[in-house]
């Protein structure tokens, strides 16, 4: 019996938007990847993370636009919090020079919406080191 990587992966989303969440965690489950949180936007997931109710995520997948705390606020301050888990920032954005500006700040990869379930899961497997 083959072990299943994605059953053991846990992931944190993070996007104002609650019909996306439900969005990318079917996406996630559709994968097998199940051990998944989700706050509505950078402050809340802090708060998540910082309030050790979740299992830390080996991933986190952001919203760039959000209300509150936005993607770009919230990657800023998990690098400045030497904070390293992997952020995918999934976004609709398309002015190159903000994602650019997005990677810089710490995202580790620019994802665009939408994007298929194994798409999503192959990007999340690059960002943790994982081949497929």
């Amino acid at each position: 019996m083959e072990y299943d990587v994605n059953s053991s992966l846990s992931v944190l989303i993070v996007d104002d938007q609650k019909s996306m969440r439900s969005i990318i965690r079917q996406l996630l489950s559709q994968e097998n990847i199940r051990n998944v949180a989700d706050a509505a936007d950078g402050q809340a997931a802090l708060d998540l993370l910082n309030g050790h109710d979740i299992t830390p995520p080996d991933v986190i997948i952001c919203d760039l636009y959000m209300d509150g705390m936005d993607g770009m606020e919230f990657v800023n301050y998990l690098r400045r919090h030497k904070d390293q888990t992997p952020v995918l920032l999934l976004t609709g954005e398309k002015d190159s020079f903000i994602l650019d500006v997005v990677q810089q700040a710490g995202a580790v990869k620019v994802l665009r919406k939408p994007i298929s379930a194994p798409d999503l899961a192959h990007e999340i497997h690059e960002a943790i080191g994982i081949s497929d």
